[in-house]
C-alpha cells in the first residue's frame, strides 16, 4: 500500500480536519506528522505528545509521528510517500521541494471544507 503524508497543528481539531484526514485515507496507508512543539511563533494549547494521542483517538491515520523539532524533510525522506496532502491554507515548508520534485513525490491540494477553521472556532470560543 503506499503512503500519503499529512502534516499539520493540529491544535484544535474541527470537522474539517476530520474531512481532510478522511480524504487522504482513502488514498493509501495514511501517516499523519503532528508539529514539534518548536514550530510555533507561540506556545501551542496542547502538547505535541497531547495532540498526538488526540488524532490517534480517532483512529483515521494508519501512524501518527511528531514532527522534527528542525525540519519536515527527514520525515518526507524517511516514510517516502507517494503522495503529500496539503490543506487549503497550507504550502510546503520551506527545502522540500526540490526533494519532492527530484522523486517524483505527488502534491494534493484539498479545497476547503464548509466553513471550518481553528481561527473562526477560537474567536468564537467552541475550542
Amino acid at each position: 500500500m503506499k503512503t500519503v503524508l499529512i502534516g499539520g497543528k493540529f491544535n484544535h481539531i474541527h470537522p474539517g480536519h476530520i474531512w481532510l484526514l478522511k480524504k487522504a485515507k482513502k488514498l493509501g496507508k495514511l501517516v499523519v506528522v503532528i508539529a514539534h512543539d518548536s514550530h510555533n511563533k507561540r506556545e501551542y494549547a496542547l502538547s505535541a505528545k497531547q495532540r498526538k494521542k488526540n488524532l490517534e483517538a480517532l483512529k483515521i491515520a494508519d501512524k501518527v509521528v511528531i514532527g522534527s523539532p528542525t525540519s519536515f524533510f527527514g520525515v518526507v525522506k524517511r516514510y517516502k510517500p507517494y503522495v503529500i496532502v496539503l490543506g487549503y491554507d497550507q504550502k510546503m515548508p520551506p527545502g522540500v521541494e526540490p526533494y519532492v520534485k527530484k522523486l517524483r513525490i505527488a502534491i494534493m491540494k484539498f479545497r476547503k471544507h464548509g466553513s471550518h477553521s481553528t481561527r473562526k472556532l477560537l474567536q468564537a470560543n467552541l475550542c
